[in-house]
């Protein structure tokens, strides 16, 4: 996508987004707001045309995720989703948001015959033909859905998916709570606050604090396990536990953007152009599964969850080039540790191989 048709885009999204702050009482909510910067119909960030996944900024892309950074992520990934299609006695997976559809071939390729069908449930008309392509070599087993359907058995999945969702921005300023909202100013966008009953799940905050809240998210992992059947979840992201997620010290939230592999904090400029997320409270994602009838099978960190998978073996029998990019999968100064795992299941029991050891469920 050029220069001049993102600038189009963008230009007709601020434009629907100040329609909508004009028709609420001139104040958007940020989840509102980033819903709509996102996924507004093919103008949103991830709506529109522009490409989103690559290694390199002169491919275009904003940023990398696990898959396209080393084929060996999908290949370790694929021994703990074969051992949990066996404990569901099934062959489907379902994969919520597949992005480029890396991910999807690596699970095809490794795990052969063993994969009767694999869904993808996407949003986005633009990424699902960029899926087709990556993956017309297995176009017979793969369907896609732009809804749940009424039951889901199998292997589910979402890599990099919850910090995409729209999440609520608390500010305490010493004295109440405010819910922080968008509004206009001219041509620009502009925070503004309002008193609100909203609390975050921790009791002390610093004034001046500005802090996320996930009800979507959660809604969202509720909504999923009304729809499993025999069914085992894995979600893989960047977040913390709850009581690392609101410490004090956490006093500006997690809130960031990405464009052309950099990083800012405003998600009030080039609307459209760049992608919003927040780091992932998954204590209140396990609290969420639980309370909608699931089991905690296990978290970890990336690195800890991919080792127990095989990681180091197939990094042993990998070229130079590829064992420096799995390096990035398990360092802890990259994905290794900021990236974590948490496997949730209905209607089945099975010790899941990836929290074989290092297993933190218990500082969930």
């Amino acid at each position: 996508m050029g220069e001049g048709q993102s600038a189009s885009l963008s230009a007709q999204l601020k434009q629907r987004i100040r329609a909508a702050i004009a028709g609420n009482d001139g104040w958007l909510p940020f989840d509102r707001f980033m819903a709509l910067a996102l996924y507004e119909p093919g103008l949103g960030y991830y709506a529109n045309g522009g490409r989103k996944f690559g290694a390199m900024p002169g491919s275009g892309s904003d940023f990398i995720t696990a898959p396209e950074m080393s084929p060996l992520f999908g290949c370790a990934l694929a021994v703990q989703v074969a051992q949990a299609l066996q404990a569901c006695e099934s062959g489907e997976i379902w994969e919520f948001g597949a992005g480029s559809g890396a991910l999807a071939a690596q699970l095809l390729a490794e795990l052969g015959d063993r994969v009767d069908a694999y869904h993808v449930i996407e949003l986005s008309a633009e990424l699902r033909e960029r899926q087709a392509l990556q993956l017309q070599r297995w176009d017979r087993r793969v369907h896609w859905h732009d809804r749940l359907p009424e039951r889901m058995d199998g292997v589910l999945l979402g890599n990099e998916l919850l910090d995409a969702m729209p999440v609520q921005l608390l500010h305490w300023d010493g004295r109440q709570w405010f819910e922080r909202g968008v509004a206009t100013a001219g041509e620009s966008f502009v925070w503004l606050d309002r008193p609100t009953p909203l609390r975050p799940p921790a009791d002390y905050f610093v004034p001046g604090t500005v802090i996320e809240i996930h009800p979507q998210a959660e809604a969202f992992v509720r909504t999923v396990a009304s729809h499993m059947g025999r069914a085992a979840a894995f979600f893989i992201d960047y977040g913390f536990p709850e009581a690392e997620y609101y410490h004090p010290q956490r006093t500006g939230g997690t809130l960031m953007c990405h464009r052309a592999h950099m990083a800012d904090a405003d998600p009030l400029s080039e609307v459209g152009l760049k992608d919003i997320t927040s780091h992932v409270n998954f204590s209140g994602i396990a609290l969420a599964a639980q309370d909608a009838g699931l089991e905690v099978l296990g978290y970890s960190s990336q690195a800890r969850f991919l080792l127990n998978c095989g990681l180091a073996e197939l990094i042993q029998g990998s070229t130079l080039r590829e064992r420096i990019a799995a390096q990035r999968l398990i360092n802890e100064h990259e994905m290794g540790e900021l990236f974590k795992v948490v496997a949730l299941a209905r209607g089945i029991r099975f010790d899941p191989l990836g929290f074989a050891s290092g297993d933190r469920s218990h500082r969930l």
